[in-house]
């Protein structure tokens, strides 16, 4: 066995795109095993061992017993069988410390979270525990004491936060996917800089048992991911309502959506000139332009929308009351070890201590007025289209101004969770300096499916390549 597992390798896996369907499709035709895929990894990994992605990595050893026995057990009934995925370290691994990016808050779990557990029982191969902001507060992916994950393209660039490191496995192809969270852009604008997906689905349909809270109330797990194919496949295998999870949620009958049919013609809404900002970034503003055309000629119809409700809504996460949320899941831990949080972390969500039972009960109020101001919205269009992010930062200029920068990240992101909303984030071309971008297409909660199939619509208008991995996009038959 080990001989020929050797001679697979030498037949050029090292190469190997890792999207599910090529690793399916290798497996199915017995030219690759999960142990050679495994050492394959592990090549892979020692070249990107000075960029900080990991907290936990897996011993190879162990990751390769895991796949021994995978192999040993077969692939029937196992859609995810010999998938490799990482996992943000907010969430938990049996036996694995949960850090959450801080050393002193470091818990070892007796169990798997239960979107951990799913996905292992369905054939993934777990390589390890991804790097973030700490206490998943921030969008840069510079707020760890593990150190600051690199963008995949450029070094002295920001990865993205607060799922820094799981997004960089990914376009590292160092995984084929990996589970991050999304409070408030966290899984789709380290995407977005990675020139991946970032799934952010309803919240609710992926269970938050087993996660560190960030605001308990609009927390979701989310899906990085080299297609939007890979997405919704890991989506259909990490999603159910878990009744042990107080915010679980049923979604209300099942999606209509199975295949590409159907989707097109979509209304696609768009801003006016006056509510775009780009912060000074020509490249992305003219590349923002291009998507909206790409997906015009895809079959989008552009809606002029009223943006205001979305962008008010987007003030109350940070600059309102729901940073109380965030307080109060650390409320222990901030009151007897503050010294042990980042500064900057520490002087965020301190800003709790300002804000009274009245403003926050004003905050429900002005948010339940904004809901259904963007409810009328709703109405004339399918999905909102708009740039992931506005920029892109060097770490540097992120040391010198952390907040006002970190915000800026923010400015598209922020009001999705609190308007109960999905969200897809999609790779959408390149700078001249090699700097990817992104937009995300946003749709009414429990419409994730659409969003993945219209991802998939998109890619293929596309094209390119997987990540940094410089390896093309090859889309699977259209149904």
């Amino acid at each position: 066995m080990i001989e020929s597992e050797n001679s697979i390798m030498n037949m050029g896996h090292p190469d190997l795109s890792l999207d599910i369907t090529t690793l399916t499709q290798q497996y199915q035709a017995g030219t690759l095993t999960p142990v050679n895929l495994v050492e394959t990894l592990y090549q892979r990994l020692a070249a990107h061992a000075e960029n900080p992605i990991w907290i936990t990595l897996l011993p190879q050893e162990v990751v390769l017993e895991a796949a021994r026995a995978l192999q040993n057990q077969g692939r029937e009934g196992l859609p995810l069988f010999g998938i490799p995925f990482a996992v943000k370290d907010n969430i938990d691994v049996a036996g694995l410390p949960t850090t959450a990016a801080c050393p002193a808050f470091s818990y070892v779990p007796e169990r798997h979270a239960s979107v951990v557990e799913q996905l292992l029982n369905a054939g993934a191969i777990l390589i390890g525990k991804t790097n973030l902001d700490q206490f998943a507060t921030g969008l840069v992916g510079t707020r760890s004491p593990y150190g600051v994950c690199q963008n995949a393209f450029n070094s002295n660039y920001i990865s993205g936060g607060s799922s820094s490191g799981s997004a960089v496995a990914v376009a590292a192809g160092l995984v084929s996917f990996a589970l991050g969270t999304d409070t408030a852009g966290s899984g789709r604008v380290p995407a977005a800089f990675q020139n991946i997906v970032g799934l952010k689905p309803t919240r609710g349909v992926i269970s938050t048992t087993g996660v560190v809270p960030a605001c308990r109330s609009l927390d979701c797990v989310s899906v990085f991911a080299l297609t939007s194919d890979d997405a919704q496949q890991i989506l259909t295998v990490a999603q159910g309502f878990d009744p042990n999870e107080s915010y679980a949620r049923r979604p209300p009958k099942p999606s209509l959506l199975s295949s590409l049919a159907g989707v097109v013609p979509f209304r696609v809404g768009i801003l006016a000139a006056t509510d775009l900002t780009f912060f000074g970034d020509r490249d992305y503003q003219q590349l923002f332009h291009q998507s909206i055309t790409r997906l015009e000629a895809i079959g989008g119809i552009s809606v002029e929308i009223d943006f205001a409700p979305f962008r008010d809504a987007a003030q109350l996460l940070y600059s309102g009351p729901w940073i109380v949320e965030r307080y109060c899941a650390l409320q222990d831990f901030f009151t007897h070890h503050a010294e042990e949080i980042l500064p900057v972390t520490r002087e965020i969500i301190s800003k709790a201590l300002t804000y009274s039972a009245i403003d926050v009960f004003q905050g429900f109020y002005q948010l339940e007025a904004l809901k259904q101001r963007a409810a009328q919205v709703w109405e004339n269009i399918d999905v909102l289209v708009l740039p992931t992010a506005g920029t892109v930062y060097t770490i540097e200029d992120v040391h010198t101004n952390p907040i006002e920068l970190n915000t800026n990240l923010g400015y598209y992101t922020n009001f999705v969770n609190l308007l109960d909303l999905s969200a897809i984030a999609l790779p959408a071309g390149f700078r001249p300096d090699e700097l990817p971008f992104g937009i995300t297409l946003i749709a009414p909660a429990f419409r994730d499916r659409y969003l993945c199939t219209l991802g998939t619509l998109y890619q293929r208008a596309l094209g390119g390549n997987l990540g940094a991995t410089g390896l093309p996009y090859a889309p699977i038959p259209a149904q």
